[in-house]
């Protein structure tokens, strides 16, 4: 038995040592699972559903989106991989958030868009995300990540002998098809991005002080914090006092750069105009369970102010489908497809009131689209009914498995599925 143990550890071993790599920012030897080819592959691979997953892309204003990947364009070139395939996109997302996958493919969300005064800030934001993908620590996260996944689906199965219901519950999260991945990157990864990211924004001509400023706004946002919405956040990007000094000492040695605010507030300029409605907007989630004439209002106002957010006439069809009016919420998110017809969640809500409209077709047609922008349980659980209702076994098999992986009560209406087609067959 000694014997085997010694042999396992030094196959474990042999295979970390392969697995070192060098940090092409630092030249340090680190642990890394993944090869550069596959850090490209997985980063495309997720960069989708982690954009639907979180809102989407913000299409209100296509120009924004172009001026913000100019800008992470030009700091890419400097930086310590250029060759990489970087992307950069706006989300559709009022938190205040920026985040980089494998292989240099980075998001900003509106939210952080309008804390931000001017390019040098942006540019310390996006350097940030850059050095995260160039010095490859959404890499090394994601080999934890995959360690992590291995002692999850361990203790999912130990749970079941616990009970079914149990195990569900602790395998849910899970889920169906793909989610959206972000690292949670610690405190030394955190200072070396700040630190390389300032070269870059220095490299590209920018004011280093950027990045100070971006600091100490992100230490006066985390001191006012409610626990909620914005704990995702600080968790995968922890602000403090330190990185605030540090920032500050490695940008004294240099003086000027580009601060660009004029461009900067004409690209975000219609973020700024959209600011009550999307208030507004909040407003009106916040009021649904409760107060839906209120809800009403408010989301009337902010459709007024910008009738061609997605958003907002998603909710009015969530809200008419919650008031059992089936006819105006397919027709409240007619606009919210049109609007944005690269979004998966309208899709949904609409293929739901179609159901209750008797138009499966319809609501089957709308649940492959989401599915192809993203897969979700919801969407598995209904096509593999609606497959079922056809005779097409097959399919609705597929479907149903898909649906019961994710747990839960529609997991369990998938698995009860599952084993009523068994018995037939028997």
């Amino acid at each position: 038995m000694k014997l085997v143990r010694s042999i396992v550890s030094i196959v474990l071993l042999a295979g970390l040592a392969t697995a070192c790599s060098v940090n092409p920012v630092t030249g340090e030897q680190e642990l890394s699972l993944m090869s550069p080819a596959q850090e490209v592959a997985i980063g495309a691979q997720q960069y989708g559903p982690s954009q639907q997953s979180q809102g989407g892309r913000y299409v209100v204003d296509p120009d924004l989106n172009v001026y913000i990947n100019r800008v992470g364009q030009k700091l890419a070139a400097v930086s310590d991989r250029p060759d990489l395939p970087y992307e950069f996109v706006v989300l559709n997302n009022g938190v205040p958030n920026a985040w980089a996958l494998p292989g240099g493919k980075i998001a900003i969300n509106r939210g952080l868009l309008v804390l931000l005064e001017d390019e040098a800030q942006l540019a310390a934001v996006l350097g940030h995300e850059i050095v995260h993908a160039a010095a490859r620590h959404s890499a090394q996260q994601q080999t934890r990540g995959t360690l992590l996944n291995v002692g999850l689906v361990a203790a999912g199965a130990a749970l079941s002998s616990q009970g079914e219901q149990t195990a569900g519950l602790a395998m849910g999260a899970l889920g169906v098809g793909a989610q959206a991945w972000q690292a949670q990157y610690g405190q030394g990864q955190e200072l070396e991005s700040d630190k390389y990211g300032i070269k870059y924004m220095v490299a590209a001509g920018y004011d280093p002080q950027g990045a100070v400023e971006l600091q100490q706004a992100f230490v006066k946002l985390s001191e006012g914090r409610q626990s909620g919405w914005l704990e995702s956040f600080f968790a995968s990007h922890p602000p403090s006092q330190t990185r605030v000094d540090r920032n500050r000492e490695m940008v004294a040695q240099y003086t000027g750069g580009d601060r660009n605010r004029a461009a900067y507030q004409r690209a975000i300029a219609q973020l700024k105009e959209d600011a009550g409605a999307y208030d507004n907007y909040q407003q009106a989630l916040q009021a649904a369970g409760d107060d839906r004439a209120r809800a009403y209002q408010l989301l009337d106002k902010a459709v007024k102010q910008q009738p061609n957010e997605t958003l907002f006439w998603e909710l009015k069809g969530r809200l008419h489908a919650a008031d059992e009016d089936f006819s105006q919420s397919a027709a409240a998110l007619d606009r919210a497809v049109a609007a944005n017809p690269e979004f998966f969640r309208p899709y949904i809500y609409r293929a739901l009131a179609f159901d209750q409209l008797k138009k499966t077709d319809n609501a089957a047609r709308d649940l492959e689209k989401s599915m192809a922008l993203l897969p979700t349980q919801i969407a598995a659980y209904y096509l593999g009914e609606y497959a079922l209702a056809d005779g097409q076994q097959q399919q609705a098999l597929e479907y149903f498995q898909m649906a019961a992986q994710g747990g839960g009560e529609l997991g369990q209406k998938a698995q009860s599925r599952l084993q009523q087609m068994q018995q037939a067959t028997q």
